[in-house]
């Protein structure tokens, strides 16, 4: 079984996906996390990523394929996977369609998460870190129990530099114009299944195995 996993940010798809990744007995490929791990590997193709990475920079689409083709050739993704946060654009939809018919690969399914963009952006600017053990927080949903101070080890909690209203405003505009775009791609083809994200996580949970287990 091979899934994708397409939504907004903060929107909870990789929660998601790492739950059911356990349950399926399948690796969950989160991009975020190959392109880091390919970053801190002293070789070639690691000091390219780490070189936008460092820049705050796009990895090119090229560079995207040639990482995400290596990961597919491990033995772990043989019973299948959970592709989270790529492809990105319809470019990046179709290099994954001509990569995936040169291994001889097709995808099971696409999982839209949806959410309305006001709660998005409450989930993001309310999310408070500790800098010290990555202790996450959240003002409405997770507090700790001393106003700003992480309940570990006493370091005041800090907020991500990207996670105020007006870049949230501009990630989630991108993900319209760019990311959202993908769907019909996939939706043609009959693969989309929608799963309402503004629930609680268990309810949430229930909604992907409906979506994936039982059709």
């Amino acid at each position: 079984m091979r899934l994708l996993f397409v939504g907004a940010p903060a929107v909870g798809k990789g929660t998601q996906a790492k739950r059911l990744a356990e349950s399926l007995g399948v690796p969950h490929i989160s991009t975020g996390d190959i392109l880091r791990a390919t970053a801190s590997q002293p070789v070639p193709l690691g000091q390219k990523v780490k070189k936008y990475i460092d820049l705050g920079s796009l990895v090119p689409d090229e560079l995207m394929m040639t990482i995400i083709e290596e990961r597919f050739r491990r033995d772990d993704v043989k019973k299948g996977y959970i592709l989270d946060g790529f492809p990105r654009t319809t470019a990046q939809a179709m290099g994954l369609d001509l990569l995936l018919a040169r291994l001889g690969q097709s995808i099971t399914r696409v999982l839209l998460f949806e959410c309305p963009d006001a709660v998005i952006m409450e989930r993001i600017i309310e999310r408070r870190s500790c800098p010290k053990c990555g202790a996450p927080y959240h003002l409405r949903w997770q507090k700790p129990k001393v106003d700003g101070i992480c309940d570990r080890d006493g370091t005041p909690l800090v907020q991500r530099v990207d996670d105020t209203r007006t870049k949230v405003f501009h990630r989630l505009d991108q993900y319209r114009s760019e990311t959202a775009a993908v769907i019909p791609h996939y939706d043609k083809r009959g693969l989309v299944r929608r799963v309402n994200a503004d629930q609680p996580p268990d309810d949430v949970y229930r909604d992907v195995e409906a979506a994936v287990l039982k059709e």
